[in-house]
């Protein structure tokens, strides 16, 4: 148990810049069987576990860490996963520093964090290996529908989670490929795709039903989808881009993230994209800057290094400390050489049918605001121009308008635009609609992606077993039970 004491952290190797920096492929290596019980030993087994508690998914880290180092990795997977349903994918691109790491209560002491997530992604990278990774058993099957709008994290989550208590399943995307932003969101140095199609190809062999390049309100609508389906769970994540629409409109290099790295994903799947082959969205000896400080930013700056681009700046508004994105995954990017522009503006774009220019000014942070956050506030008489030949605005997403889509008037919104729904079982304004995911909490996590998934597809068997009591109530009881209440 005080192994931390004598046993420095370790991570996996990263690959040399100078490699990595010219492929798509993962960045860090494997862990070795030795080094993986090595540094899973160091896990002090606190009384309370903060890792776990900062988990939302509440892994039981703590307990398969000492499966790890113990070499019991068999039970270590079947505990990971009971909890979890793509811990290889969480072990790859969560926020480990911000969640389980972060709050390791060693790291806090002053020891070094338990490497957790390279360990996670050990655990199950051998699960398949090895063949323990099985379809999913159905030891009854139901005679119940239900559709599924989205093939995300929340929707792949809950759609596995209804599938083990014998629902049938039906999922829609309108992507061609199933996975949602795991496939074209999110680079291959940090998720190669064929981890998540592994995934996938379980799902469907094990009897779950997709329906790709299917848009609802559009090639099937809503209304005809839910007459279909006993229950219907909304996870379509958040797609529309923010937006700052400086000075020049429609300028044809200034793009948002989303297409951009849809781009450069396609293309790594031996896709044809046009406006890849073009140079629209190939960053290849260009000028690049991202503005944004998030993940998806740091995602686009990573990507412009790999197609070849001449120089890549990224412009945020606030200082380092104050990024909302993965420090890990910011020292990464600093590493690959992009030039951050800490506590800096972008003002005006300045060009004509292209942005050859930007103006920016350097900001200062004054007091906090309503987020506990200090106010970024623009420095006078600091503006200067920088050079461009192509702009990534990542600053974020919005919800589209889904009742307009859906043509469902009746789905009520929030303020922000997501989905309004029930706390308590996540039902949104419509009977047996439910919602998970990105399109209930705006922007977030595929960790917390899965969390809103496997409580929705609860909420559901809830929701459907009790109409089911319902129905089989006789007339005259359910009368009297009207007239008591």
């Amino acid at each position: 148990m005080l192994k931390f004491t004598t046993i420095n952290k370790e991570n996996p190797q990263k690959k040399p810049v100078e490699e990595r920096s010219k492929n798509f492929t993962e960045i860090y290596a494997k862990f070795a069987k030795e080094k993986a019980e090595e540094q899973a030993s160091r896990c002090s087994q606190c009384g309370v576990p903060f890792c776990q508690v900062h988990c939302p998914l509440h892994n039981n880290i703590p307990d398969w860490l000492q499966l790890t180092a113990e070499a019991r990795l068999e039970e270590a997977y079947e505990l990971a996963s009971s909890t979890n349903n793509m811990p290889e994918v969480c072990g790859r691109i969560c926020p480990q520093d911000r969640l389980c790491e972060g709050n390791c209560v060693i790291e806090q002491s002053g020891h070094g964090t338990v490497t957790i997530g390279s360990i996670e992604k050990y655990i199950t990278d051998n699960a398949w290996n090895s063949g323990w990774v099985k379809n999913i058993l159905v030891e009854e099957e139901k005679n119940k529908s239900i559709g599924i709008i989205g093939s995300g994290p929340a929707g792949l989550a809950a759609a596995e989670q209804l599938r083990k208590k014998g629902y049938q399943i039906k999922i829609y995307d309108r992507y061609d490929r199933i996975g949602g932003l795991l496939i074209y969101g999110i680079p291959n140095f940090k998720l190669e795709k064929e981890i998540v199609k592994r995934r996938t190809d379980r799902l469907i062999s094990s009897g779950i039903n997709f329906n790709l390049n299917c848009n609802i309100g559009e090639d099937l609508s809503f209304a005809e989808m839910k007459s279909q389906n006993d229950a219907i769970l909304i996870a379509t994540g958040v797609y529309k881009s923010r937006a700052i629409n400086l000075s020049v409109k429609n300028s044809l290099n200034v793009v948002p993230a989303l297409e951009y790295l849809i781009a450069s994903n396609k293309t790594c799947l031996k896709d044809k994209v046009e406006d890849f082959i073009n140079g629209k969205l190939n960053a290849e000896n260009k000028n690049v800057v991202v503005i944004g400080g998030g993940d998806t930013a740091m995602d686009c700056v990573r990507t412009a290094i790999r197609q070849g681009a001449r120089s890549v700046k990224c412009l945020y508004r606030r200082d380092q400390k104050n990024m909302p994105g993965s420090q890990r995954e910011v020292e990464n990017a600093i590493e690959e050489s992009v030039d951050f522009n800490w506590l800096t503006l972008p003002v005006e774009y300045i060009g004509n049918e292209k942005v050859t220019h930007i103006k920016i000014a350097k900001m200062q942070l004054g007091s906090a605001d309503d987020s506990g956050r200090r106010k970024p506030e623009i420095k006078q008489g600091t503006e200067q121009l920088i050079n461009v030949d192509l702009v990534v605005e990542a600053l974020g997403f919005e919800p589209e308008n889904l009742p307009m889509l859906f043509n469902e008037p009746a789905l009520t919104i929030t303020q922000w635009g997501t989905l309004k729904i029930n706390y308590k079982n996540m039902m949104t304004s419509l009977e047996g609609v439910f919602a998970a995911g990105d399109i209930i909490r705006g922007a977030s996590l595929v960790v917390w992606g899965i969390k809103d998934g496997r409580d929705a597809a609860e909420h559901i068997h809830q929701y459907i077993n009790n109409q089911k009591l319902i129905k089989n109530i006789p007339l005259e009881s359910t009368k009297r039970r009207a007239v008591n209440e």
